[in-house]
């Protein structure tokens, strides 16, 4: 275990990408300790890229990627300025309105991030709003795609952990609306602080019901692909290729033949995301048989009962020791490193896969707009052409409420488990 760990914290250490360092710390451990075994690290290399379940990733990741090209952003914004616009700090809200819908819709917060900020970012900047404020609430509210579904970490969690991709789908819905009401009252609280503007927005009946119109096939496609989920009308996969579908039919209403013209492009993109991902659930399973033949996830789980922590005390240490890797380590890497490790010792004192997952996303949506690795920060500082420093400080406010909501839902598991319960009676 200690070749395992010093060579990997050297190897990130000196820039190597995460998933070739998971490979060749994993692979110094077998050459030092167990060489016999050295002709099996192909196989198990293969092994974890074979799994029909991981076919749903690149195409939610083209769905989202389709939707984003589609024209839809647009649309989303004035609905949401329909509806928050004419409130102090308008644009600010809408910023959080826009994402719980955007999140909804692409799965992803980098996605949010980008398509957002490019048009919100530069809008809040002219009416006043500071440039820090704008492109900290951009990326703090990015990460409600990451919970609320459909989420591509909770499929990647799923897959790993093998839980149901429904359940997870609705547990991480009250969260997700969680952050995204604190946010807002977060948002409202500073705009009447520092005075910043309101939107001058009609609003009647006609205006509404126009607005609702034009956004009716965008909004309800969560909906859509949750339901479709969660009833076993279409299995993950299944759904992944129909919403891209869906996605093609609301661009060709919306942009006409353009977005057809874009598929190429956009094929590529997700495809190259999805072999980066690939890449790393490879590697990550050598690590991980690493892991399993020292008996690392058993060990832990008899420390932690000898502890006597229980459910909720366990799930706050989980909580934090989350929130300190996210800061170093990308969200796909952590979720195939921690879930592992962590979801036997959980489980060990009664905490549910769901309720694990949830948690553990929640707190690494966290991670990814947080330096140095954060991701969102990265893609914002491309758009608003500022340092992730200087963002961060922007979103940090903000952030208080995605880790006020990682508290409670440690102490209160139900605002996970209540809705999976409803509809699957576990």
């Amino acid at each position: 275990m200690i070749i395992l760990l010093i060579s990997l914290f050297i190897l990130l250490l000196v820039g190597v990408p995460i998933a070739y360092s998971l490979g060749l710390s994993a692979m110094a451990y077998f050459l030092i300790e167990k060489p016999m075994l050295t002709g099996i690290l192909p196989q198990k290399f293969f092994a974890g890229m074979d799994s029909f379940a991981l076919v749903s990733l690149p195409l939610f990741i083209l769905m989202g990627l389709v939707m984003n090209s589609g024209g839809i952003t647009a649309r989303l914004l004035d609905l949401s300025m329909f509806f928050v616009g004419r409130l102090k700090g308008g644009l600010g809200l809408v910023n959080v309105v826009a994402s719980m819908i955007f999140g909804g819709i692409s799965g992803s917060s980098a996605s949010d991030t980008a398509s957002i900020g490019s048009v919100l970012i530069p809008e809040m900047e002219k009416r006043g709003y500071t440039k820090s404020f704008a492109a900290g609430i951009t990326v703090a509210s990015s990460t409600m795609g990451m919970i609320i579904p459909p989420s591509v970490p909770m499929i990647l969690y799923a897959i790993v952990a093998q839980e149901s991709v429904g359940q997870l789908f609705l547990g991480g819905i009250i969260p997700g609306v969680m952050v995204g009401a604190f946010q807002l009252l977060l948002v409202y609280w500073v705009a009447k602080r520092k005075d910043f503007p309101t939107e001058d927005i009609p609003f009647t009946m006609q205006e509404g019901v126009r607005q609702l119109k034009r956004s009716a096939v965008v909004v309800i496609m969560p909906v859509l692909i949750v339901g479709s989920v969660v009833f076993g009308i279409a299995s993950p996969t299944e759904t992944a290729g129909l919403a891209v579908a869906y996605g093609l039919l609301i661009g060709l209403m919306i942009t006409g033949t353009s977005v057809l013209k874009e598929m190429p492009k956009l094929m590529r993109s997700a495809i190259i995301t999805s072999a980066k991902i690939m890449m790393i659930i490879a590697f990550s399973q050598l690590y991980i048989w690493v892991l399993a033949l020292e008996r690392v996830p058993d060990l832990l789980a008899d420390f932690v009962i000898s502890l006597g922590l229980g459910p909720i005390g366990l799930m706050l240490v989980i909580a934090l020791l989350v929130l300190i890797v996210g800061t170093f380590i990308d969200v796909s890497p952590a979720i195939l490193l921690l879930t592992p490790v962590l979801l036997p010792a959980a489980q060990s004192v009664g905490v549910s896969g769901v309720h694990f997952g949830v948690v553990l996303v929640s707190g690494l949506a966290v991670g990814a707009c947080t330096p140095p690795v954060g991701n969102c920060l990265n893609v914002c500082a491309a758009i608003a052409r500022m340092g992730i420093g200087q963002i961060f400080i922007g979103a940090a406010p903000f952030l208080v409420a995605n880790v006020a909501v990682l508290v409670l839902l440690c102490l209160f598991p139900q605002l996970v488990l209540w809705i999976p319960e409803v509809f699957f009676g576990y």
